[in-house]
């Protein structure tokens, strides 16, 4: 299932590209527009933890990442996470987008590709884990149809040392289905 999990995927002008070294500069450049956002998030991809960030997600480590085109431009970031096969289960997160595309409904689309593709692979079960500071990640979850199954209190600590609330939130496929996703 994994093989079949983690392939490019495309959507008119969106395409979802498996992130390498090549997508390494124009990320950097995306992830500085918006300096802000870095501490509410796990790890930073701020230009002084940048190359550390990245290079942890080109290590794999349970991580199938993704960079996100818009037509010729690099606008963020995405990946699978916590691929379970036995339990037919799967995360998206590790996400970013520049901030001159948020509010413009690509988050959505992005979203929308990997969640089709997921349940079209035999996923049954996808996972968003979001800080519970996060309330636009939160929002954007909530409009997907997803359901906030609670807070995992204490759940890890981040780049900033704040011992971080994760809100749990999942989509089951025959949820989707129901909605007349995909």
């Amino acid at each position: 299932m994994l093989d079949r999990l983690y392939i490019d995927l495309a959507d008119d002008r969106l395409r979802l590209v498996r992130l390498d070294e090549v997508h390494r500069e124009a990320l950097r450049a995306a992830c500085a527009a918006d300096a802000d956002i870095w501490p509410i998030y796990s790890s930073s991809f701020d230009p002084d933890h940048f190359d550390a960030a990245f290079g942890g997600l080109l290590g794999g480590g349970g991580r199938m990442a993704y960079a996100v085109v818009d037509g010729e431009r690099l606008v963020g970031m995405t990946a699978y996470l916590r691929a379970d096969v036995s339990a037919q289960t799967v995360e998206i997160g590790n996400s970013y987008i520049h901030p001159d595309v948020r509010g413009t409904g690509l988050n959505g689309r992005v979203k929308r590709l990997m969640i089709d593709h997921g349940f079209a692979v035999g996923i049954r079960r996808i996972e968003f884990r979001i800080d519970e500071r996060n309330g636009r990640s939160q929002a954007a979850v909530a409009k997907l149809g997803c359901t906030k199954e609670g807070v995992l209190r204490a759940e890890r600590i981040t780049w900033t040392g704040h011992v971080r609330d994760t809100g749990l939130w999942s989509l089951l496929a025959d949820e989707w289905a129901g909605r007349g996703a995909g």
